[in-house]
């Protein structure tokens, strides 16, 4: 059998891939709604392209074809019966059943929710019972996923909704009614904010700030007529469902994706599927998977031989802390296979603007700011005379760009003064793309959304010029003796440590018996020899010792012990309540 990939190389199978250009016009920002966006695409020839871990494509699923199966499904809908914003819960697997049945709740006027896949940690209960919570939330009419995890969503959707497969959702009977008509100002979507400092709330968004956003994040990449997508990110993400599949879709763009999963086991197909693209490659991702493919790669001969980096535009960076030095590895692994440092792109964004709030300048690269880390510890400023008997430590803060169209940024004090350039304080949003509220939790939203329409992101940064700095978390710092302490960086000089890595490290401040504020971190330990644990422990400490002039209370635990978000992140505040709730159960290093 012979299969053609998106460069045109044969290989066996005999599926085509979309092609590279769409034949109709490139249009960005003229529609106010996500459908009549996948109404444009659909008269074009590209689309979406399924592939597997060893990046063999595997199905084909032009706009067209998403469209008319989106419509047939949509009559289904219709006939459940349901009310205009009644919601469709759908596990959010990479492939067309996922989009079709996504599409097929839009044009029926009705809300697709997209919900996690099961995750190599926390087990079946966990998922179940994450599942649950989130269906509690929403409250579905339907509930619809793979028919290989209908078994743990069904149980997760007991008593909640009726819960089905994607072949059975598909051949539901079809009401004889019109599409309804969609309003741009009403919901489109709920989206599952993975959060890392407190438990998802469902962000929701209006088709005209969807769009809004899609036309500001496809200006500030300039896309382009002869761009193709590459993605391994999960669609219940907002990063993976925004960004890789909606963003393309509204710019005629092809897109190669492989399974999440997949990546995770050969990481470097998503290089050999940027490497086939005949065009320019638009792909984004987290830190760790540059990390993970440098890693990989290290070991190997013929880099510039296996692939062909030269065309990979833009290399998106994003949804986590950036780390410049994983950068640089990255770059200097591949370098000889043609990619350049300028196309690493850092961005700035969450699920509550939609998508994007900054993007760096095209070709910029990481460009970094060097920060005394006093002024990040709340002592003044970089600029500040310098004590000559205490050395100033920086840090490197990398640029994430400017705010693209129709988003303003201000970063104000906690009495909500505006400061100025270089000052670090909360970073606040306004304009398109920002979120209508949380759903049903009219509480939570007034917390983080004024009335005035200014977002509290809940992050910390400053401004030079009109380019963003993302500093940390405001409620992941750790403030100690009325220094703030970051746990990224915490947690980094940990991973200097050998044995440990990004992931294994979870740091927060606790409370100690005497009264005390003090640092604690919780690392992943795959030793069993007691004498090892024993010098890792103090090995941990005294790193810590360097960081905050304090002494912490350092636990070590079995390796997947840390909490995860649903995008895979770490939780430090999920950590730290399963572990003062005596949930994490360290080693006993004296056993």
């Amino acid at each position: 059998m012979r299969v053609e990939t998106a460069s045109g190389q044969g290989q066996d199978g005999g599926l085509v891939a979309t092609p590279l250009l769409s034949a109709i016009p490139f249009v960005t920002g003229r529609f106010d709604t996500l459908t009549a966006a996948l109404d444009y695409a659909a008269t074009g020839e590209t689309g979406f392209n399924f592939h597997d871990a060893r990046a063999t494509l595997q199905q084909v699923y032009p706009y067209a074809q998403l469209a008319a199966d989106a419509r047939a499904q949509a009559l289904s809908v219709l006939g459940l019966p349901v009310k205009p914003g009644d919601r469709i819960a759908m596990i959010a697997e990479t492939g067309a059943e996922f989009a079709a049945a996504f599409f097929a709740a839009l044009y029926a006027g009705v809300l697709p929710v997209p919900l996690p896949l099961p995750t190599s940690f926390g087990g079946r209960e966990a998922y179940v019972e994450q599942i649950r919570v989130q269906l509690k939330s929403c409250e579905p009419v339907l509930v619809v996923g793979p028919e290989s995890l209908l078994a743990m969503f069904a149980e997760a959707a007991d008593g909640l909704a009726p819960a089905m497969g994607w072949a059975e959702f598909a051949a539901l009977p079809k009401a004889d009614l019109p599409l309804p008509a969609i309003d741009p100002d009403a919901t489109a979507y709920l989206q599952y904010s993975s959060g890392s400092t407190r438990f998802p709330h469902g962000v929701a968004v209006s088709h005209r700030a969807v769009m809004a956003n899609l036309t500001g994040h496809a200006i500030s990449m300039q896309m382009a007529p002869g761009d193709r997508g590459i993605s391994w990110l999960p669609w219940y993400h907002d990063m993976g469902l925004v960004g890789c599949m909606l963003s393309p879709m509204a710019a005629q763009m092809s897109v190669d994706y492989m399974a999440t999963d997949d990546f995770a086991r050969r990481p470097l197909s998503w290089l050999t599927l940027i490497s086939r693209n005949p065009g320019n490659s638009l792909s984004y991702s987290p830190t760790f998977g540059y990390d993970i493919c440098a890693r990989r790669i290290s070991t190997m001969s013929n880099v510039e031989g296996r692939f062909d980096l030269s065309r990979w535009r833009i290399a998106g960076n994003g949804a986590d802390m950036i780390r410049p030095d994983i950068c640089q590895a990255f770059v200097d692994a591949f370098a000889s296979a043609g990619f350049k440092a300028g196309a690493f792109t850092p961005s700035y964004g969450l699920a509550e603007t939609t998508l994007a709030v900054s993007v760096a300048p095209m070709g910029q690269g990481i460009v970094c700011d060097l920060i005394d880390e006093r002024r990040l510890a709340g002592e003044g400023f970089a600029d500040a005379p310098l004590d000559p008997q205490k050395p100033v430590r920086y840090r490197a803060i990398v640029d994430c760009g400017v705010p693209v169209q129709g988003l303003t940024v201000e970063i104000r004090d906690g009495e909500g003064k505006a400061l100025g350039e270089r000052n670090i304080g909360r970073v606040l949003v306004k304009g398109e793309g920002v979120m209508q509220g949380y759903f049903r939790d009219e509480e939570a939203t007034r917390a983080c959304l004024s009335a005035d329409g200014w977002l509290d992101t809940g992050d910390m940064g400053y401004l030079v010029g009109d380019h963003i700095f993302i500093v940390g978390r405001a409620k992941d710092m750790i403030i100690l003796n009325g220094k703030n302490h970051w746990p990224q960086d915490i947690e980094w000089a940990i991973e200097q440590l050998e044995g440990f890595k990004a992931g294994d490290i979870a740091a927060f401040s606790i409370t100690t018996p005497q009264g005390e504020e003090a640092p604690a971190v919780l690392v992943q330990c795959r030793t069993s020899d007691p004498d090892e644990r024993a010098r890792l422990k103090e090995a941990i400490r005294g790193k810590v010792r360097a960081i905050t002039g304090m002494n912490c209370v350092v636990e070590l635990v079995p390796p997947r012990t840390l909490p995860r978000t649903s995008s895979g992140k770490l939780s430090r505040v999920k950590a730290r309540a399963l572990y003062l709730a005596g949930e994490i159960v360290p080693f006993d290093v004296a056993a």
